[in-house]
């Protein structure tokens, strides 16, 4: 069940939209002088080599991140983090959502973050150690929510799990809505595969039919190899902040320059 390692697809189309996303929310919620807490429930090990055997073996960042970065404005949050990771670990390095989260946040903000894996949960404490992070090696839905409402109260939870139990795609809904309603001002944003199956569909119906106030937002590219069932990436944000829809379109811009 725990086979799931993201270094296989770090850095691929899918990474770029979540990533672009989760930095302008991130950048968004720090521009007030107001500590805010930061929830990721399935978080992986945090920093990725895109010169790794793994990373070369599906050669996904070459049509991802390698191929939109140039895309996005110089200021652009994502690109901006980017130079960072890079500056620091090297220039075959990409951050995972934690370390995004962890060069964004500022000092009195909380971050939490839970791996089961435990090759992935180990990789992810080296990667975070200089932070401080909460570490949790538990279900990251439990951890989820055992945490909220979280202190400080102002925040984000990332939802962003493989996917590899399919029986995820039936019960993040009820998930999701227990988590808002101990946690109505928390900003929750999930991620998904959109999927030739359309297994995500039924969960998106659900999650709209519970939560009007929330934005949702997909991307449509090829198939990495030929079989492969994943031809877009999604993101639901409930209680997404002022601005994410604009910033959202921008991104739908970019990925039409996809050739």
């Amino acid at each position: 069940m725990l086979s799931y390692q993201h270094i296989y697809h770090a850095g691929n189309l899918a990474d770029v939209q979540k990533h672009a996303l989760l930095c302008v929310m991130l950048d968004y919620l720090t521009r007030k002088d107001k500590p805010l807490s930061y929830i990721e429930s399935h978080a992986g090990r945090g920093l990725y080599d895109l010169g790794s055997a793994e990373a070369l073996k599906t050669g996904e960042a070459d049509s991802g991140v390698a191929h939109l970065e140039q895309a996005f404005p110089a200021d652009h949050p994502y690109r901006r983090r980017l130079a960072e990771v890079r500056a620091r670990f090297g220039e075959r390095a990409y951050p995972g959502s934690p370390l995004l989260a962890a060069l964004s946040l500022r000092d009195g903000d909380v971050m939490h973050l839970a791996e089961l894996h435990p090759q992935e949960y180990a990789a992810l404490a080296e990667t975070m150690a200089p932070w401080g992070a909460h570490l949790h090696r538990r279900d990251g839905f439990e951890v989820a929510l055992a945490l909220t409402p979280p202190l400080p109260r102002r925040g984000l939870l990332l939802i962003d799990p493989s996917y590899e139990v399919k029986e995820d795609y039936a019960q993040i809904p009820r998930h999701i809505s227990a988590v808002a309603r101990k946690w109505n001002v928390g900003i929750i944003a999930l991620w998904y595969p959109i999927l030739t199956s359309g297994a995500h569909l039924p969960m998106l119906a659900a999650l709209e039919r519970d939560h009007p106030d929330h934005l949702r937002h997909e991307v449509r590219f090829p198939p990495v190899r030929e079989g492969h069932r994943m031809v877009g990436s999604g993101m639901f944000i409930v209680n997404p902040p002022w601005g994410l829809a604009d910033a959202a379109a921008e991104i739908s811009t970019i990925f039409g320059k996809l050739r």
